[in-house]
């Protein structure tokens, strides 16, 4: 759509906008997505019902509007996990508009979102993780640089850390001790505990960086001295995932991944793993480890005082 919007409703989805920074801490890229999202869905009605979309007309869009929308997106090419994305920033957006101005939103968020199969990405098996660490850092030719995206990757396996979290890492957090505050998503707090192997290889990156660890500066940097960009780490995951012959869905992301499904498969309690994932919700947790029936049963057996 190239429709441009009314300016009350630009004004009701920039306030939206930052309503979702202040009081939920969304992450600029998701309030990106969001704001291109609701602009489709408010510039499709507007086309759809030739006339300006101010907040009164908003307020009115019904079921038949919903599900035209709805029809529209999905030939327009979005797929249906596509398209349950965009339907949820709307209903977002609307939750906040119809609090706001005080009218009924039922015709929109009773709009039920297309089914589609959640894809999780795939754990690496532990010889492969470990293997996938080791030849990361042997990409480069220098030392430090090879220390380095050993360290980063290290952090993923071992700490379960996204890539975002553990390039936030700055010169106060060093030296690294048994544990590390990590702020996650929407500003979440949780402590991770930081295996030798992981404060060692920190701890050799760090010795042979040519730059100081200045305690606002970032622990990782690239080769000029910057913030190291989380592109790099891909592409030397991906330049090791292609010499060990291990699948595209070994990147970066799929060590975080690992990291749980080891612990799961060792025992590991998912209440605990989600606090050291930083999920919100143990549903979350359950599908990102592919949490299946017959563990839970396990579990449920184990620990139910009426399994026995």
């Amino acid at each position: 759509m190239t429709l441009t919007i009314s300016p009350a409703a630009r004004d009701a989805l920039e306030g939206w906008l930052a309503s979702s920074r202040a009081l939920n801490g969304t992450a600029e890229n998701t309030l990106i997505a969001y704001r291109g999202d609701v602009v489709d869905f408010i510039a499709f009605m507007t086309e759809y019902k030739a006339e300006a979309q101010g907040l009164a007309p908003l307020a009115r869009i019904n079921v038949p509007d919903m599900r035209a929308w709805m029809a529209h997106t999905r030939s327009s090419g979005a797929s249906a996990r596509s398209l349950a994305r965009k339907l949820s920033a709307v209903k977002s957006f609307y939750r906040w508009l119809s609090e706001r101005e005080r009218f009924e939103p039922t015709a929109v968020l009773s709009t039920r979102a297309p089914k589609f199969q959640k894809k999780l990405p795939r754990p690496l098996n532990e010889d492969a993780a470990r293997a996938m660490i080791d030849t990361v850092g042997q990409q480069s030719q220098k030392d430090w640089v090879g220390a380095r995206d050993m360290a980063v990757v290290t952090l993923l396996y071992g700490c379960g850390l996204r890539i975002s979290e553990a390039l936030s890492m700055t010169g106060r957090d060093l030296p690294l001790g048994d544990a590390m505050r990590i702020i996650g998503k929407g500003g979440k707090e949780r402590v991770v505990p930081v295996l030798p192997i992981a404060r060692q290889a920190v701890a050799t990156y760090v010795a042979l960086c040519p730059f100081k660890m200045e305690p606002n500066a970032p622990v990782f940097r690239g080769a000029r001295g910057g913030a190291l960009n989380a592109r790099l780490v891909q592409k030397v995951t991906e330049q090791a995932r292609l010499q060990l012959g291990l699948p595209a869905t070994a990147t970066p992301h799929a060590m975080r991944h690992s990291f749980a499904t080891h612990l799961l498969s060792a025992g590991g309690d998912l209440r605990a793993i989600q606090e050291l994932l930083g999920h919100a919700s143990l549903s979350t947790t359950q599908a990102y480890t592919s949490v299946d029936t017959v563990h839970l049963m396990k579990v449920y057996e184990a620990s139910h005082p009426k399994a026995g």
